[in-house]
């Protein structure tokens, strides 16, 4: 049985999960002159016509795997946030990337390193992005309303939090960074980030042991 009649007998969004990650697959294991809708339909055991109907041509099938990947970016953040305390929260939140980025490594490439070359995201996929930043956002905002940092905006501190987060995880996906050391450097760095702008310097978050 194919994959694409396994996913079948679930229903669309399986048929549709099924080709999004064959296409990564082929992206990720023979570069992006595989990413063709003969090579992926061939994959996943359907016709041309399966895939162009849901995706349209190979530039949709693009935009798809940028847009699947911010969705599970951004259920990721959600699920980190469970915790009232709002500065709890803007940790937590901070963690959940870098473990999304570990999880998740071939769509974090498409979504933040430029794995699709000459993809450009529409502007109805530059608002999934922005959604999912929102979240960083509305974290950092919350502390500040409830006292918790200051002498900064939400913009300037959200920024600074996602440019760090994000240059240690690029650098660990890359190999950069030994893995045994990785998890207690992205935790300083991000308190580093943090420690100006934290009202009680007692809320200086320690790295794991």
């Amino acid at each position: 049985m194919t994959a694409y009649s396994e996913a079948q007998q679930v229903g669309q969004e399986a048929v549709r999960a099924a080709i999004l990650d064959a296409a990564i697959h082929l992206l990720v294991t023979e570069g992006p002159g595989a990413l063709t809708v003969r090579r992926i339909s061939g994959e996943v055991g359907c016709s041309t016509k399966v895939i162009y109907t849901l995706f349209g041509a190979k530039e949709g099938l693009a935009e798809a795997l940028w847009l699947e990947g911010f969705a599970r970016f951004e259920r990721a953040l959600l699920a980190a946030r469970a915790d009232a305390d709002p500065l709890t929260r803007l940790s937590e939140c901070g963690i959940a990337y870098r473990a999304y980025a570990l999880a998740e490594p071939d769509y974090y490439r498409v979504m933040f390193q430029g794995a699709l070359p000459g993809f450009v995201p529409s502007p109805a996929a530059m608002a999934a992005a922005r959604r999912a930043f929102a979240i960083l956002y509305a974290d950092v905002e919350a502390c500040l309303e409830a006292g918790r940092l200051c002498g900064g905006t939400a913009q300037e501190i959200a920024d600074l939090l996602w440019m760090a987060a994000h240059g240690a995880t690029s650098l660990e996906l890359s190999g950069h960074i030994d893995p045994a050391e990785a998890e207690r450097r992205f935790v300083t760095l991000c308190a580093s980030v943090l420690c100006p702008f934290l009202s009680d310097p007692s809320d200086e978050r320690t790295p794991p042991p």
